[in-house]
Formats: structure tokens, sequence, C-alpha cells
């Protein structure tokens, strides 16, 4: 498939990546593992949440 333009190459099962996100929040304090997590977790979630509505109607 030719490049696109506008479009972005993710992972499936990811909505936002969290090298990405990173870059949005304040420096973290404390265990930068632990927020990552919790954060693929719940994108991981989100992402299920989308394909269900689309594959539902």
């Amino acid at each position: 498939m030719p490049d696109q333009p506008n479009v972005i190459n993710r992972p499936p099962g990811v909505c936002v990546p969290w090298e990405e996100k990173k870059k949005e929040l304040p420096p973290i304090v404390g265990d930068e593992q632990l927020v990552k997590r919790i954060w693929e977790e719940n994108d991981g979630l989100a992402y299920v949440y989308i394909w269900q509505l689309l594959l539902s109607f």
C-alpha cells in the first residue's frame, strides 16, 4: 500500500500510544511503569469499545 497523507499507523489494539500520551503529560513523579500500565489498559478498553460500537450497528 503506498504512503497516504494523514494516515496514522498504530499497532492493533491501541488508540493513543503511551509514548504519544506521555508527551502531553507533566513530568511523572513516582512509578512511571505503573502509570504506563494503567494507561495501556484503559486505552485497550477504549479500543475494544469503539470496535464493539462499529460492529454492533
